[in-house]
């Protein structure tokens, strides 16, 4: 009896632990998230990428929300220069705190300054098609949690930079998220 009694405290106790694990994660409602989205790179053979982000902005699955679900972070701006953030290394181009939903779709606003230099120092103009307009563009689908999340850019300037028949530099971006 004794046994049995033991066994049906521990199944009991053993219950207790496992119940809230199985509570059902709710998007939208209550508590708050942190995001930040980071960039990186890939190694790539000129001396500088330079890329001029302006804005970053968030499309969330809530498009009850103005704008259609896109919400522009507090945002960094600058002139980023790719290769700096290589082998590890990354930057933080924007942050904000939202309810908790999914993170649809991230874009990347850019202003005119974008260069390459090449190893003999020579600086040659980066054209971005629409990338001033529409921005670049990257899926996501990650839902936010209540903690900090990171969102790591990877922008390969190595498959991105693309030198067209008539000598001029086009980037035609390629970024996945890590």
């Amino acid at each position: 009896m004794k046994k049995l009694y033991l066994s049906l405290v521990t199944a009991f106790l053993g219950f207790l632990i496992v119940l809230p694990s199985c509570q059902k994660n709710s998007t939208g409602q209550g508590g708050t998230s942190t995001l930040q989205v980071r960039l990186t790179d890939a190694p790539v053979p000129f001396d500088e990428v330079n890329v001029d982000i302006r804005e970053v902005r968030v499309k969330f699955s809530d498009d009850t929300l103005s704008n259609n679900g896109w919400v522009t972070l507090n945002t960094y701006p600058g002139i980023y220069n790719l290769l700096d953030y290589q082998n590890g290394v990354d930057t933080l181009l924007a942050t904000g705190a939202f309810p908790l939903q999914v993170v649809k779709e991230i874009r990347f606003i850019l202003g005119p300054n974008n260069t390459i230099v090449d190893s003999l120092g020579a600086v040659y103009p980066l054209t971005i098609p629409s990338g001033s307009e529409s921005g670049l563009k990257i899926k996501v689908n990650r839902q936010l949690h209540e903690t900090l999340e990171t969102i790591v850019i990877d922008f390969d300037a190595a498959l991105s930079v693309k030198k067209e028949g008539t000598g001029d530099y086009k980037l035609r971006p390629v970024l996945r998220v890590r």
